[in-house]
């Protein structure tokens, strides 16, 4: 028989692939119980922006019509609650297809790039699958080391990755560091500065990033539209780039890589200040209630600027993990990010926060 997989991209073959959060119809298949929360996947725990939901319904009636291949109307709202030109912005099916660009634009198997060593797992994946080379940063306390960074810059890196706040850490990157980043590496070098949680955070020093791209052009930001907004199911997001760069992207972007529905639904969704504002509110009162629950219990944490906080499960992350599942509670493991005693565990409501504490006291103190 032939091998046929011998004829596969190696690059793809030793690609072990990204463990999605646990699925609520799953556990409830496995386990057999309904009364289920689920905290592993950084969703809003008040669903998708009623606007959007509006946006959805009105237009459902012509799912059989392409979208228009440009995304005007999409990509000039995003342009306008940003305050940057339209032709800055490339759209993609997430945040992960928009970055999948700029890999398949720039990279190649004698390019490497710079990540931190807890840098969110699907960059990692598709930088492996177009065979570069990752070189990992080691961390100081759960934050990207911006001088190691710099120190390990070579001839063959084309791409710096910096997860701006960090998917699974939690932790932030200063506006100080990253101007500090761009003014000592060469201008060729791209700078992916990947936003998906950047609405949540309330730190006067965090990088303003759309300032910093008009004095670096190699400065690129990428943002979703899968939390504070609440269309993860729809797959939306974008990045915000240089003209140049951005009209490159839009050569390596398929047409119609965004559905119809999704699109209505994020020109709705930027539009929705209140659920915004009140999704924001949600999250910081569920941060602080987390924290404080923690502390009272004895619980480390690691200190959070997101939608979600990372816990030290003291012995076996994975085991803590189950022990949560059988009493219907579903959180993230850490054991792929080399953390196998931690667990990340979403913001949720206030009920489902309380829950949680309540069970995790039980389980570790």
């Amino acid at each position: 028989m032939i091998n046929i997989l011998a004829k596969a991209n190696s690059a793809v073959l030793q690609t072990i692939p990204y463990q999605a959060g646990k699925p609520i119809e799953e556990v409830k298949r496995e386990l057999g119980i309904t009364d289920i929360i689920k905290l592993a996947s950084n969703e809003n725990p008040l669903g998708s922006s009623p606007k959007a939901i509006r946006a959805v319904m009105d237009i459902v009636n012509e799912a059989h019509i392409y979208p228009d291949a440009s995304y005007y109307n999409l990509r000039l709202a995003i342009a306008e609650y940003n305050g940057v030109d339209i032709k800055s912005i490339t759209v993609g099916n997430g945040s992960e297809n928009c970055i999948e660009f700029l890999i398949k634009a720039f990279l190649n198997s004698k390019s490497n790039v710079i990540v931190d060593q807890y840098c969110f797992a699907t960059i990692q994946i598709l930088i492996k699958s177009y065979g570069a080379e990752i070189i990992k940063i080691k961390s100081i306390n759960y934050r990207q080391n911006i001088e190691e960074t710099i120190n390990r810059v070579n001839s063959d890196t084309k791409m710096i990755f910096v997860v701006n706040p960090n998917n699974p850490t939690g932790t932030y990157t200063t506006h100080e560091e990253l101007v500090y980043l761009l003014e000592n590496i060469p201008s060729d070098i791209l700078v992916v500065v990947d936003e998906a949680y950047y609405e949540y955070v309330d730190k006067v020093d965090y990088p303003k990033t759309l300032d910093l791209i008009k004095i670096f052009p190699n400065l690129i930001i990428s943002r979703s539209f899968s939390k504070v907004f609440g269309l993860a199911g729809l797959r939306l997001g974008y990045l915000i780039s240089s003209i140049e760069i951005a009209d490159l992207l839009n050569r390596s972007r398929l047409p119609f890589n965004v559905n119809i529905t999704a699109a209505v639904a994020g020109i709705a969704a930027l539009s929705d200040y209140e659920f915004l504002e009140i999704t924001k509110k949600i999250n910081k009162d569920g941060l602080m209630q987390l924290e404080k629950g923690l502390e009272q219990y004895g619980i480390e944490y690691i200190p959070s600027v997101a939608n979600f906080i990372t816990i030290d499960a003291k012995s076996d992350g994975v085991n803590v993990f189950n022990k949560l599942l059988q009493k219907g509670i579903i959180v993230r493991p850490l054991v792929p990010y080399d953390l196998p005693k931690h667990l990340r565990v979403t913001i949720g409501t206030f009920l489902q926060n309380e829950r949680f504490l309540t069970v995790i006291k039980d389980i570790l103190v």
